[in-house]
């Protein structure tokens, strides 16, 4: 029960201050001009969204993820959730010069549900349904990496979409969950326990 509380918290809490930040998003968005004299913005750009509409697109895939990865702790999607946006907005910063703004919570998402199906690996029942999802994922990066973005969310969240976010955000993931487990490994006595 105390599990489920602390996700319905996190969910409002994400949920509100996305909200909040989506009154005043040109002062949280990632500016690249901006990111070395207003570094909230390396964090913040990926809890502000486009408009409207983009902001619930992705609250709802957030908003499902803790109850469809029932295993995983709470602690570990709040570190996600907090490393991910730093690392995809510093990965913008240093791979992709190019890429001169950026909002949205996609690239968090992609790297959320991609650390929970390889998490989730390891329980024989949930097996299949981990290995559906990491299968979509790499379906869908390909398809974005080969044909381009998917124009129907395009044109439903009326913005180009940064496939860059999603493929950063997935494989920011695989870093951070590979460095977890080394961790684990070598500090048994303080092990960031990943499931329940």
């Amino acid at each position: 029960m105390k599990s489920e509380q602390g996700k319905i918290m996190l969910i409002v809490l994400s949920a509100t201050l996305g909200a909040i930040l989506q009154f005043l998003p040109d002062f949280f968005i990632y500016l690249r001009e901006l990111m070395l004299s207003q570094t909230w913005r390396l964090i913040t750009a990926h809890w502000v969204h486009v408009g409207w509409v983009h902001y619930l697109l992705n609250l709802i895939a957030f908003v499902c993820f803790p109850f469809i990865f029932h295993k995983i702790r709470v602690r570990l999607i709040l570190l996600f959730i907090i490393v991910l946006p730093l690392m995809i907005s510093l990965g913008f910063y240093w791979c992709f010069p190019q890429i001169e703004a950026y909002a949205g919570f996609s690239g968090v998402l992609h790297g959320l549900y991609a650390m929970a199906a390889l998490v989730c690996l390891q329980f024989p029942h949930e097996r299949l349904f981990s290995v559906l999802i990491l299968a979509g994922l790499i379906i869908k990066l390909l398809w974005e990496a080969t044909v381009g973005e998917i124009s129907a969310t395009m044109q439903l969240i009326g913005s180009p979409i940064l496939i860059e976010a999603h493929q950063l955000g997935v494989l920011t993931s695989i870093v951070l969950l590979m460095m977890i487990l080394v961790w684990n490994r070598l500090m048994k006595k303080w092990a960031l326990r990943l499931v329940y």
